[in-house]
């Protein structure tokens, strides 16, 4: 596991976890070596509310990343690794850091920033994510990971594997105070494919 803090947070930009990424990915390249497969947060400090990353890559056997801070990967901070054995620990300690002991809401994240990434992952690794980031009613309808459900542009959801269109069973059915409001549409039965609309 990889710590990066900043010095100053005002020097923050959402952009550089990618400008990481992108360095670490150069440095296996070079190498000769698999893609890492990696998760990162974006988190507070409980103590002083300080910003600071947390990353999990996947390394092989006998295979050390150098410290990004001394490579000039991470000029706004400094960086610490850490093995971590559990990763999975780690993983939710981290994700339920959202609010403090008292059940306040930390303060912000920078505009622009995002919460938590991953990358590295192979072609397979990515369909089953996708699958199990899908919705139920999706995941009821091709339970298999391999029908490669996706989003389809103009709504619903599209097998890749079949070309089943699947409509959405949620409705728009108005606004609240300038918010959206959707239903559930009992007139949408299993089996959800259908073909594609004309």
């Amino acid at each position: 596991m990889l710590h990066l803090t900043y010095r100053d947070e005002d020097d923050f930009s959402p952009d550089q976890m990618s400008v990481l990424i992108k360095h670490i990915r150069q440095w296996v390249k070079r190498r000769d070596l698999p893609a890492l497969p990696y998760i990162w947060v974006l988190e507070r400090g409980s103590s002083r509310g300080r910003l600071h990353y947390h990353i999990l890559i996947w390394l092989p056997l006998g295979v050390t990343l150098p410290k990004p801070d001394k490579q000039g990967w991470w000029p706004w901070g400094h960086t610490k690794w850490q093995w971590a054995r559990e990763p999975v620990g780690y993983l939710a300690k981290y994700a339920s850091k959202g609010s403090t002991k008292d059940g306040d809401v930390q303060a912000s994240f920078p505009k622009g920033s995002r919460s938590h990434g991953k990358g590295g992952l192979t072609t397979v690794e990515r369909s089953k994510c996708a699958w199990w980031r899908a919705p139920k009613w999706v995941k009821d309808a091709w339970p298999d990971w391999q029908d490669e459900p996706r989003p389809f542009l103009g709504g619903g959801w599209r097998s890749r594997v079949h070309g089943d269109w699947l409509p959405s069973p949620w409705r728009l059915v108005g606004f609240d105070l300038g918010r959206p409001v959707v239903q559930w549409v009992a007139d949408s039965p299993y089996p959800y494919a259908l073909e594609l609309p004309a």
